[in-house]
């Protein structure tokens, strides 16, 4: 399992205006969250990062942030956010491989 402290290291990866980071997970005892998405991409023009979460696989939940901070905080799961059900949270990958093999890739332990 990934730790919320190892999340916020591997958000904090520097994308250099060209990476991405797309994380598969699911919100365990949450049926309507059971297939969701959610990374960090940097915008084309400003190679800003945009933080996002994909909940539905329709796009009809869709929320897109410009901090860390405001991503996490984000009440988006029924009232809650990211930060309050991490506990509940199951990583399934990190940009398509083992999450527990590319946490290491990112974070360095």
């Amino acid at each position: 399992m990934i730790t919320f402290d190892q999340f916020k290291q591997l958000m904090s990866f520097e994308t250099e205006g060209k990476y991405c980071i797309e994380i598969a997970f699911s919100v365990k005892d949450q049926g309507k969250f059971s297939s969701c998405w959610m990374g960090k991409t940097p915008e084309e023009e400003s190679k800003a990062d945009s933080y996002w979460f994909g909940l539905t696989a329709d796009g009809n939940n869709a929320f897109e942030y410009r901090t860390f901070e405001e991503f996490v905080s984000a009440k988006v799961f029924e009232g809650r956010s990211l930060f309050e059900i991490w506990d509940k949270v199951a990583v399934s990958e990190i940009n398509g491989c083992d999450p527990e093999e590319q946490i290491l890739h990112y974070i360095g332990k």
